[in-house]
């Protein structure tokens, strides 16, 4: 089993080894190889995965350590984040603290108060923070596409929605927005106002989560379309 996998660019691979003890068995992968890297980090699940410093920063670098941190089978794993010089180290992820074993205490219940209030109502989960307008989790069946590529509709609004796109798109990003459902399908312009590139658990392929804001939209067809679309 590998001790290490590295990730990072071809040209300042030989550089990175150099700083590795034992880099001698560290399985090497290319920037442009983020979904073999993950492959292979959650088949060994190896003690230490070594980033380069500048492909951290990248949008496929972030979602690959976002990957690493939420997968409870790599709790075990170190994510380091160096650059080819040798300059710099940061740790962004440490294997979790074994858990020490706690004595056994015997647990006395408190006596129960005279009276006691009936708890409030909790409030609604809120996905998304304060929102204009309240969005919805919508049906399978409806689909959006943005500039023509099929994207998955996770909530809608009046005034936006929330979707996975296969393509790369970014934030201030002008769109084209279709909205097909029931053979009914509405067309309009929307303004992409942020997006995230995110490496999805295996079967679903890697992909852009966005938020847009309509510009155009018919807001009284997209209120009742909500209402009937919504589960």
């Amino acid at each position: 089993m590998p001790s290490t996998v590295l990730i990072g660019a071809a040209d300042v691979m030989p550089a990175l080894r150099e700083q590795l003890e034992g880099g001698a068995d560290a399985l090497s992968f290319a920037d442009s190889e983020p979904l073999e890297a993950l492959k292979a980090i959650t088949a060994h699940r190896p003690p230490l995965i070594v980033l380069e410093r500048l492909f951290a920063a990248t949008p496929r670098g972030a979602a690959l350590i976002n990957r690493i941190k939420s997968d409870p089978s790599l709790t075990h794993v170190e994510v380091r984040v160096v650059s080819y010089t040798g300059d710099y180290v940061r740790t962004v992820s440490r294997p979790a603290p074994v858990a020490a074993t706690a004595p056994v205490a015997v647990a006395v219940e408190p006596p129960a108060p005279a009276a006691e209030a009936a708890p409030a109502e909790p409030n609604p989960l809120d996905w998304h923070g304060t929102r204009r307008a309240p969005r919805v989790r919508v049906r399978e069946d409806v689909q959006m596409h943005l500039d023509g590529n099929a994207a998955r509709v996770v909530d809608l609004s009046a005034i936006g929605a929330q979707a996975l796109c296969p393509r790369a798109l970014r934030p201030d990003q002008k769109v084209r927005v279709a909205i097909t459902c029931d053979n009914e399908v509405r067309r309009f312009r929307a303004s992409v106002a942020w997006a995230r590139f995110e490496l999805a658990r295996p079967p679903a392929q890697p992909h852009y989560r966005v938020g847009v804001e309509f510009v155009d939209a018919d807001a009284e067809w997209l209120e009742l379309f909500c209402e009937k679309v919504k589960v």
